[in-house]
């Protein structure tokens, strides 16, 4: 194949290290299933497990070779059946695009070698990084495809959670309950005094940002009080022991309606045996570990909340305990301004499953609050929506917009499936408040 284009100052070594240890995490995960899962939904109104293997490699070719390069694909057929990987209205509708036409196993590993080749191949020479090119002004194509791709692991991991033990291989040596000691004070709460919140992104500093951290902006903050830890899965119990599942004063109407419609009596992460609780793991149950965060939808912990007579924090309020200190200047990350190895946090794969709230005292914020970043998504009261200034990321102008509607939170932080290179300051994840697969948890907030 032809030169693409000429060379830049882009670190195109670190881009092509960071593309072949996305290549190489995603096919591992496809490696934990079973053949025989291959065409199913292990969660009903996501795509099958067929159409990720081919949509990673599809998006990225559709995105940087054929929207950014202006050059051809490989596969037109595959890449429109390929093409987009949000969640369907209903299963119709991701049947129409696909089944009963799913291309073969064989025919999807033969794409995405080819598709494997032509990215490699552009990152080492294309010209990627053209100054006010819409699509590639600060290679902006391909940190979008290299995100994509990091973002989409953890999909598949709570896809994937949702598979029968059998149909999955554990990975050697790997341990459901974690060796972490759990802390003994989980009652604490923190005292942030009134300050300023930087949300957003900054270009300057970051090579990408997604559309909806942008632009960058300061807020101020009154004072509020904060959990030191995220609510576990003991506190919570308490909540479901006094009732909170039959008490409709503590949620919301139509969160009301959703746990008598669905039947709703505990976190989806829990199981009952007899008198027994148990904790349903990625590879195992076990029984339920207290220490471990809870991880539940919007609407479950926003009546936790209620109970405690508290609240949840607003995403300016994360930010200010995470990144902020009591003298005034903020952090790029909790603990200060780089990821070291091993990272402070249960994040960036290192483990499949929640360990106890504070087991990384070196991660805590400069207020004393922990586990900020990692051991799960964190839920904020703030509806998901643009900052003031916003423009469509013209690599994938509907990433944002389409969930600008009410109907989503903004989570903050990471889980132990998020990507180390998506642990930022400004990086936004959101969630409808009744879906119940992701590794979301949160802490409540309060007047100091």
């Amino acid at each position: 194949m032809p030169q693409l284009g000429p060379t830049t100052m882009l670190d195109r070594a670190g881009a092509l290290e960071r593309f072949a240890t996305n290549r190489r995490r995603t096919r591992a995960l496809f490696d934990l299933l079973d053949e025989s899962v291959y065409y199913e939904r292990p969660i009903s109104l996501r795509n099958p497990v067929i159409f990720y293997e081919g949509h990673i490699p599809a998006f990225s070719v559709n995105t940087l070779i054929k929207k950014a390069l202006g050059r051809p694909g490989i596969d037109e057929h595959l890449e429109n059946i390929f093409a987009r990987g949000i969640d369907p209205e209903s299963e119709a509708t991701s049947i129409a695009r696909g089944n009963p036409a799913w291309p073969s196993r064989a025919e999807v590993h033969q794409y995405v070698e080819a598709a494997d080749r032509l990215i490699e191949q552009a990152i080492a020479s294309a010209d990627l990084d053209r100054p006010g090119d819409p699509m590639l002004d600060q290679a902006r194509a391909l940190w979008t495809i290299l995100e994509h791709e990091e973002m989409h692991q953890e999909t598949l991991g709570y896809i994937w959670h949702q598979v029968p033990y059998s149909l999955k291989r554990k990975p050697s040596g790997y341990h459901t309950v974690s060796l972490s000691p759990p802390h003994a004070a989980l009652s604490l709460h923190a005292r942030i005094c009134s300050g300023f919140a930087t949300l957003g992104t900054d270009l300057r500093e970051d090579v990408f940002a997604w559309d909806n951290e942008c632009p960058l902006h300061r807020v101020h903050v009154n004072e509020f009080s904060i959990d030191v830890y995220n609510v576990t899965n003991g506190q919570f119990m308490e909540f479901v022991q006094a009732g909170g599942y039959r008490a409709p004063q503590w949620w919301r109407p139509d969160d009301w309606a959703w746990i008598e419609s669905a039947q709703v009596s505990h976190p989806f992460f829990w199981e009952r045996d007899g008198d027994r609780w148990f904790w349903r793991g990625m590879f195992e149950r076990v029984p339920l570990p207290e220490t471990w965060p809870v991880y539940v939808t919007w609407a479950e912990a926003a009546a936790y909340a209620r109970w405690r007579r508290l609240r949840l924090p607003t995403e300016a309020e994360y930010q200010r305990a995470a990144f902020g200190t009591p003298e005034g200047r903020e952090r790029s990350l909790p603990w200060g301004e780089a990821i070291p190895s091993p990272v402070p946090g249960n994040f960036d794969f290192t483990r499949w499953d929640p360990e106890p709230v504070g087991a990384h005292p070196d991660g805590a914020s400069a207020f004393g609050v922990h586990d900020l970043i990692g051991n799960g998504w964190e839920w904020t009261s703030t509806p998901f929506g643009p900052f003031d200034g916003f423009a469509p990321l013209p690599t994938y102008p509907e990433y944002s917009a389409e969930f600008f509607d009410g109907d989503h939170f903004v989570m903050k932080g990471a889980s132990p499936l998020t990507a180390r290179t998506l642990v930022r300051r400004g990086f936004r994840n959101w969630f409808r408040p009744r879906y119940p697969y992701v590794y979301a948890t949160f802490r409540c907030a309060g007047e100091a």
